[in-house]
């Protein structure tokens, strides 16, 4: 039984297998044809889309043809149509050109028959030059027979009338803008100094150098003089000062090279003179009183300045030197005095001229300071002055003020012009100064040396204090036109050579005469 099942199950299976591969042998038959069909109909299509490619690559390769016959068409045309353009400018330009030459030939011959007549006109012109130069030579030979000058002569008289008249037109010329500058700086600077001027309320009186100490009796004189002459070798000894007892009744006169010294001599005396007690041991201690308020005096005078004037931030050494001026003078004027006017006046000039106010005062009151030691120190106030600045850290614009207040180098700052014109106006004004009679005397004859030294001078002569020089010339010599020129030498001459305060007017005169006696 089992055994019949297993060969069913056996044959089963065999039949199903069978079954199988013949559904598969005919699943592959089947797939077969239709992919034989699938294939027939895809070259068939393949060739139709072959065919329709080629027709319509035919057909765009006749109207590409089409196309480029055309395009070679127009431009075969277009080609021909600027060839005929460019043979038509071209004729143009040719009938332009056999113009212009036909042009040039006719401007050529006309040309030829200038050149032709040119040259006619220029052997002509020789001819007539000749004959100008036989008809001049002539003429000059006339000429001078008349004249009695030859050529030579008559150039050099020309040339002297054209040069008296170059020379009266730059005589004339000169005047007018040396007139036209004068009046517009005259009426520039006389507003400027006359407002300074006004401004400052100054003193006029000269003060003098000598210091005398008048006495109640002269039998002073010997209880001074002390027995074997003790008590003045003491004074001059503590002092270091000359005391001088003449026949002057009632007075004895002190005199020393340092001012400072020459006061507190002056004021011991006086001491010992109103005590009445004099000896050597009552000397030394007036001597130191008097040297004490001196100093507390300078320092107080140097304070009082510097209050005056507004300025302030001075060193103390430099307020005593600014003190130490009361007792200095030069030509007769008090250096203090004249150091706080410069100040005032600078000032004064600096605001008018919009500059500043306060190192210009600054620099006008130390100008002189110089002035307090120059007599212990060697070399000039100017320079002593640039020392004492530069040793207390003064500014450069007041250092270079000082430095050329008298002209010793070129000013190269407005502070220093003006400080300048203060000096001089401070010095010029009348009575600030008294000159020695020699120096004055020897000023003025140089004065009237240098304006003779001109050719054509017959005289000259210093007035107005040596203010004014007149200069009498001769009128042969010199004409008028000459005498603006000669004016303008001399002044040239006297600013070159002299030094002098202030300025000097030149008068040039000239005075012609006609004399006649009637018989």
């Amino acid at each position: 039984m089992i055994f019949l099942s297993t060969g069913w199950i056996i044959g089963s299976v065999a039949a199903l297998a069978l079954i199988i591969v013949s559904t598969f042998s005919l699943g592959i038959l089947y797939r077969k044809r239709v992919s034989e069909r699938e294939i027939s109909s895809a070259e068939e299509e393949a060739k139709r889309i072959i065919n329709e490619s080629i027709k319509t690559v035919e057909s765009k390769k006749r109207e590409a043809l089409l196309e480029a016959k055309e395009e070679i068409h127009k431009s075969r045309a277009e080609y021909e149509r600027e060839v005929k353009e460019g043979r038509a400018e071209l004729q143009k330009q040719e009938r332009r050109l056999q113009q212009k030459e036909e042009s040039l030939d006719r401007k050529v011959d006309a040309i030829e028959k200038k050149g032709e007549k040119l040259i006619k006109k220029l052997s002509e012109a020789e001819e007539q030059q000749e004959e100008i130069a036989l008809i001049k030579r002539s003429q000059l030979e006339m000429l001078e027979k008349i004249s009695g000058y030859t050529a030579e002569e008559a150039k050099t008289y020309l040339i002297k009338n054209l040069e008296s008249e170059v020379t009266h037109e730059m005589a004339v010329k000169i005047k007018d803008i040396e007139a036209q500058a004068k009046e517009e700086a005259d009426a520039n600077a006389r507003e400027i100094i006359a407002l300074a001027i006004q401004r400052c309320a100054a003193d006029h009186a000269s003060e003098i150098t000598v210091s005398v100490v008048p006495l109640p009796n002269d039998e002073m004189k010997g209880r001074i003089i002390g027995r074997e002459g003790r008590n003045i070798r003491s004074i001059e000894t503590l002092t270091g000062c000359d005391l001088i007892i003449d026949d002057t009744p009632e007075a004895i006169t002190v005199s020393s090279f340092d001012p400072v010294r020459r006061e507190v001599a002056r004021l011991a005396l006086e001491k010992l003179i109103q005590d009445g007690r004099i000896h050597p041991a009552r000397i030394e201690e007036m001597v130191q009183k008097s040297q004490k308020e001196i100093n507390a005096a300078i320092k107080a005078e140097g304070e009082s300045a510097t209050f005056e004037t507004n300025i302030h931030g001075l060193h103390p050494d430099l307020v005593k030197l600014i003190g130490r001026q009361k007792y200095r003078t030069s030509y007769g004027q008090n250096v203090l005095n004249h150091s706080v006017e410069v100040a005032h006046i600078s000032g004064l000039l600096a605001a008018e001229l919009g500059v500043d106010v306060t190192t210009a005062k600054r620099a006008g009151l130390l100008h002189d300071i110089g002035k307090s030691v120059d007599h212990e120190v060697e070399g000039s106030h100017v320079q002593i002055g640039v020392e004492l600045a530069g040793k207390y850290k003064e500014s450069e614009e007041v250092i270079h003020a000082i430095a050329a207040h008298h002209g010793d180098i070129e000013a190269q700052t407005v502070t220093a012009c003006i400080v300048q014109a203060a000096d001089s106006i401070s010095a010029a004004r009348p009575g600030a100064r008294r000159e020695n009679i020699e120096n004055y005397v020897k000023r003025l004859e140089k004065l009237e040396e240098v304006s003779k030294s001109f050719p054509g001078i017959a005289g000259s002569y210093a007035i107005q204090a040596g203010r004014e020089i007149r200069v009498m010339v001769v009128p042969e010599e010199v004409d008028e036109d000459r005498m603006v020129l000669l004016a303008r030498d001399i002044a040239r001459k006297i600013e070159d050579e002299l030094t002098y305060p202030g300025q000097i007017k030149i008068h040039v005169l000239r005075e012609t005469k006609a004399i006649e006696y009637a018989k």
